[in-house]
């Protein structure tokens, strides 16, 4: 058997696995794209004056289901009138569970 390639299989065959270590380990959504794609979805209806997240997710429960979640709020100004949402966000999906005015 040819060393050289042995050791180049074995090199291919470390990286192949450490590659999909990373993409199976990098379930879910930082919290800063969760706060992206919230401000992203109410910039369609008006303009964000200030947003906030909860760095840290933590159970969410709705509808008898429990989710990781991110909380986090935004401000707006429409028609003069400042509005507050709370939102949460699916740290695995990056999806809008729930909004909640304030």
């Amino acid at each position: 058997m040819n060393w050289r390639k042995f050791l180049l299989g074995v090199s291919i065959g470390f990286a192949s696995g450490y590659l999909v270590n990373q993409t199976v380990s990098n379930k879910g959504v930082t919290a800063e794209n969760a706060l992206k794609n919230a401000k992203n979805a109410f910039k369609e209806i008006g303009p964000v004056t200030g947003s906030w997240i909860h760095m840290v997710p933590e159970d969410y429960r709705k509808n008898e289901l429990t989710y990781k979640v991110y909380k986090g709020g935004i401000s707006r100004e429409l028609e003069d009138q400042l509005e507050q949402f709370e939102f949460i966000v699916d740290a695995t999906t990056g999806t809008i569970i729930d909004i909640n005015r304030l």
